[in-house]
């Protein structure tokens, strides 16, 4: 999937350019792979083999919220340091870096990155703790079974709420399973409904509800999963507290790297003159103000939510391979 993308993306920019692209610089996550050092350096080593296998012969990596820094900084005047917070679908990562008018021309700014963490946490990861605390009920999740201290098994629901893992659910045996499980639970009729989606494979049509049921959330208070396909008449309604509820500690756990971040930095929260948000998931209230509120007194600059990374991306290319000819 990835060396069709890429393919797609090199072809269209080579029509558009009349000329065949050699060099790359490809975004990467801080990290990968929490605290796995050697899975981290496998993953970006398949990004590299993948991109010189569509055609490109250098290919370097940059940072995303390094990338992120790159475009921020055409926007300032001054000298300034900033924390740079790009929370996207699978990863929160974080930088804190010297940033100003004199050194965007420097060729060489590692001095000027001053600290890099992040987080394997993001958009769908919010979305799983959605979907396990106000839709996967709905189906049977933690309902009991006939018999005394047992509920229904929950792995089938953590399946079907995580994105990687929805396809699991199709396989025959978990369906002839699930029947099975039905048959002692005290509520069957909500094991039906698990039963239609499984059957119907439409385990990542009820992700995407969920996923749009929490995007409308960062614009109003109220939304509801629409799930009449499964029962007639059947809805989750959800609203910003259940939200923030279900997913307090996944915003906890993103502040907590931002305080990591300036520990490696040497620098107390009151050193940093901004925070520039970018990324998707930025747009939760709670997880911006989990961010916020680790460096209460930076000016807040929303960023390019969903372009930032890649316009410092561009800005990295032409430093490193110079202007298309």
């Amino acid at each position: 999937m990835i060396a069709s993308y890429l393919g797609a993306v090199k072809r269209r920019a080579e029509q558009a350019n009349g000329r065949e692209l050699r060099h790359v610089v490809h975004g990467r996550p801080v990290h990968f792979v929490d605290n796995a050092p050697d899975a981290d350096r496998k993953a970006e080593e398949t990004l590299r083999t993948i991109a010189k296998g569509i055609g490109f012969e250098d290919v370097t990596f940059q940072y995303e919220p390094i990338a992120a820094a790159l475009d921020y900084e055409r926007q300032i005047a001054s000298e300034e340091i900033a924390l740079i917070a790009d929370v996207g679908g699978g990863t929160s990562d974080f930088s804190i870096v010297r940033l100003g008018p004199a050194r965007h021309g420097k060729t060489d700014r590692a001095s000027d990155i001053l600290a890099n963490d992040g987080v394997r946490i993001g958009g769908t990861d919010f979305d799983r703790q959605l979907s396990l605390g106000v839709v996967m009920p709905l189906f049977g999740f933690g309902s009991p079974m006939k018999r005394a201290g047992l509920d229904v098994p929950s792995s089938y629901f953590h399946d079907l709420a995580t994105w990687s893992s929805i396809n699991r659910m199709y396989e025959p045996r978990v369906l002839a399973d699930i029947r099975q499980v039905r048959q002692e639970a005290t509520q069957p009729d909500l094991l039906d409904r698990l039963i239609r989606v499984i059957h119907e494979q439409r385990g990542h049509t009820l992700a995407m509800e969920v996923e749009d049921a929490k995007i409308a959330l960062s614009e109003k208070p109220r939304s509801e999963i629409p799930l009449a396909w499964v029962t007639p008449g059947l809805n989750a309604a959800i609203n910003r507290p259940d939200l923030v509820g279900h997913t307090k500690q996944l915003a906890a756990r993103i502040s907590a790297r931002v305080k990591n971040c300036l520990v490696q930095a040497g620098l107390k929260a009151d050193a940093i003159d901004a925070v520039f948000l970018t990324g998707g998931s930025v747009r939760l209230a709670h997880v911006r103000k989990a961010i916020v509120k680790a460096v209460p007194t930076a000016r807040v600059v929303e960023g390019d939510i969903f372009g930032a990374v890649g316009k410092g991306l561009t800005l990295e290319a032409l430093r490193r391979y110079g202007p298309l000819n």
